[in-house]
Order: structure tokens, then C-alpha cells, then sequence
């Protein structure tokens, strides 16, 4: 009767975990209904399809002197979240240019919002992918990537379905497969930054699912002796406890082609907020090694890493990572429960709700969800309208 009982309580908990994952593939209701109505705005309103920046700051999106943020999302509403929070706790927020990359059919409704609610101080450029002009090697580049990643995911997703896994921390990576992140364009879509942004040297990376609480600016002035990323590696919780997950988490270090000198104990480090010398990363062989995984991936038959965009990352950034505070970033507010208290969430810098527990959607987080929300415009009428988060 005990084994009996461990086993159904197992199966409830997979689940229940599998369902979780499930819920965070939708999209509300009320984030559909914003898009909808933010697309007819800009078909109708002259003042909605304005210029973004306006000609006298169009000079700034190229100038190193300003301080730039790259947001790749077809999320509006995060989108507005994500710089709303950081235009508030900017110590001088005039210094801030905003890029927002989004696909063809988000790009009505996410310049519509940003036409029709103008920051006072910072400048925000939204523009379409439809609009750049690449060349045919990095159209290439873009598809081959986003075709493996596909079937990478799919692999996991059809093995997830195919055999009854018990419950446990091994599985649940394989629940990976059914994030939205997993497919995710605009998320895959960090590798080609360089190519994004040639005039830039250097950038701050922030993902649509993360909220700022405190001033950024000193990251730009951040010496990250002579690497490519700064990113937060160790944590706030003390020695032998990572703010993420752990090599051996993504990467399967049974594999021969995964470098045994690497160690999987090692804490993993956190995208969703990060300083890139975009200078040294073309100067470097990033992009080709991240593909040069990808075709290992493939031969392997996808046995090498978990899905998701951050395994081939560790792989490709190998050696170029510099560590900063780990008070830049606390992550994990997506999932069930955070270890981190109430005074390491107040002190941190930003706030990353990765995982399926998305803020905006309704099976986010209570405790934590406030933190985001309270960034969210509720006295704009399509909010009203929409009844977003209510």
C-alpha cells in the first residue's frame, strides 16, 4: 500500500509539473486582445505610426556615448515592463537608448505602444526583423540554427511523451521542451547580436521577462577584463550554492565530444541579464563555435545537452565569461519557489522570472508577482480595456 501510494503521489507530481509547462505555452486572453487592438491603433492613427526615435534622436542609436539596452521580444507588455522599471530607477535615464528587435506581425502593436506612450527622457527604437537587410551567410546562419533547435526540442518532446518517466530533477529539464522559450525566435536569437547591431561596441542584454529595480549605468563602465560577457556566476547564498543550475544540469558529461575538463559541478551563469563587449565578440569565433555545437548536436542525435538556448551557450562561451556581483541578478522567480528572501530580492539589481511561471500569466507566482506588475501601466486605456492581469 505504501509503494502503491509513493508511485500515485509520483505520477500526480509529473503531472502536475507537466501541466504547469503546459499553461505557460498559452497566451492570455487579455494579452491577445492588447495586440489586436494596438495593431488596429496603428492602422488608424497617424500619431501610433510616428517615428521611433523621433528625427532629432535618431543620431543617439548609433552614438557610444549613450548607454544601450537590447530587448529581442514579441512580448509588448513585458516589453513596457522592462523599460518602464529601468527608465524609473535610472540615476539619468536621458543617457538611455532602447533597442527593441520584435518579428514582422508583433511590430504594429509594439510600435504602437511605444509611439503612443513616449518616454520624457530615454529614447526607444522598435523595429521589425522584416527590416534588416542581411546578408545571405547570416540568413543561412539564421535558419540552419532555428531548424536544430527545433528538432532538439521536438526530440525531447516526443521522448517526454513516448515513456513514463518517474518525477524527479532529470525530467523536469526534459519539460523544457514544452517552454515557449524552447521555439522562441526572438530567444534564439541573441547568438546574432553583432550582426544586429554592427555600430554598437558595447550593450546591455535584458530578456522581456525580467523586471529592474535598481540603476544599471556603472554596468557599462564594468571592466570585464578582456572577455565577451559579464554575467552573474556565483551567488548570493554562499559557497556551493548556485543562483542557477549546474553544468552537469544542462550538458551530458557522458558524452565523449563534451570537454572533460569542464566541470560539471560548476555553476552554470545566468543569461537574462547581461553586459556584452560586442568589439571582442567579433573579434572572436563565437557564432561559428555556437553552430559548430549545434552540428555536433545533430550528429549526435541530440544527445548532448538539454533544450533550450543557454546549453550551446556554456559550450561557445567557454572561457570568455567574467563574473560580476551576484546582487547584478537574482534568477529562478519562474518556478514554484525562490530560495531567495525578501531582502535579497529588494537588494537585487534585477529580477529574472525564468522559468514557466511567467508574470503575466496566471499561474505566476503571488509572492513575487506583484513585483513585476507594479511597473504595468494600468491607467492606459488599452490595459483598461483588455483587463490585463485581472
Amino acid at each position: 500500500m505504501l509503494l502503491g501510494m509513493k508511485q500515485k503521489v509520483q505520477s500526480a507530481k509529473k503531472r502536475e509539473l507537466m501541466y504547469w509547462y503546459l499553461a505557460s505555452r498559452g497566451v492570455p486572453k487579455s494579452l491577445h486582445c492588447l495586440c489586436l487592438k494596438l495593431a488596429e491603433e496603428y492602422a488608424v492613427n497617424a500619431m501610433a505610426r510616428s517615428c521611433l526615435p523621433p528625427p532629432e534622436h535618431v543620431s543617439r542609436l548609433a552614438d557610444t556615448s549613450f548607454n544601450h539596452i537590447v530587448l529581442l521580444t514579441d512580448n509588448v507588455l513585458a516589453a513596457s515592463v522592462v523599460i518602464s522599471s529601468t527608465v524609473e530607477n535610472a540615476a539619468n535615464p536621458e543617457k538611455l537608448v532602447f533597442h527593441i528587435v520584435t518579428d514582422k506581425k508583433t511590430y504594429s502593436p509594439m510600435h504602437a505602444w511605444f509611439a503612443t506612450n513616449r518616454l520624457k527622457s530615454a529614447v526607444v527604437e522598435v523595429k521589425g526583423l522584416h527590416q534588416y537587410d542581411w546578408s545571405q551567410e547570416v540568413n543561412d546562419g539564421v535558419k540552419q540554427m532555428l531548424e536544430i533547435h527545433h528538432l532538439i526540442c521536438s526530440h525531447y518532446y516526443n521522448n517526454l511523451k513516448e515513456n513514463d518517466l518517474e518525477y524527479g530533477g532529470e525530467h523536469q529539464n526534459f519539460l523544457e521542451a514544452l517552454s515557449p522559450s524552447c521555439l522562441s525566435l526572438m530567444n534564439h536569437l541573441r547568438i546574432y547580436i553583432p550582426e544586429l547591431f554592427p555600430e554598437l561596441n558595447k550593450i546591455v542584454f535584458l530578456d522581456d521577462d525580467v523586471v529592474v529595480q535598481h540603476d544599471i549605468s556603472s554596468l557599462w563602465t564594468l571592466d570585464l577584463n578582456g572577455k565577451i560577457v559579464g554575467a552573474v556566476v556565483d551567488s548570493w547564498c554562499g559557497e556551493n550554492c548556485c543562483p542557477g543550475r549546474k553544468y552537469k544540469d544542462y550538458l551530458n558529461f557522458s558524452h565523449p565530444v563534451i570537454p572533460s575538463h569542464l566541470d560539471q559541478d560548476r555553476c552554470a551563469w545566468l543569461s537574462g541579464m547581461n553586459i556584452f563587449d560586442l568589439e571582442a565578440w567579433r573579434r572572436s569565433n563565437i557564432t561559428t563555435s555556437y553552430h559548430k555545437w549545434l552540428k555536433l548536436s545533430l550528429n549526435s542525435g541530440f544527445t548532448l545537452w538539454q533544450p533550450g538556448v543557454l546549453p550551446p551557450s556554456l559550450l561557445a562561451f567557454q572561457g570568455h565569461v567574467h563574473p560580476i556581483d551576484p546582487l547584478w541578478q537574482v534568477a529562478g522567480l519562474g518556478y514554484c519557489s525562490s530560495s531567495a528572501g525578501g531582502q535579497i530580492l529588494e537588494a537585487a539589481a534585477v529580477l529574472h522570472f525564468n522559468g514557466p511561471a511567467k508574470p503575466w500569466l496566471e499561474i505566476g507566482s503571488p509572492e513575487v508577482r506583484s513585483l513585476w506588475s507594479r511597473h504595468v501601466n494600468f491607467t492606459n486605456s488599452f490595459i483598461q480595456k483588455c483587463r490585463v492581469l485581472h
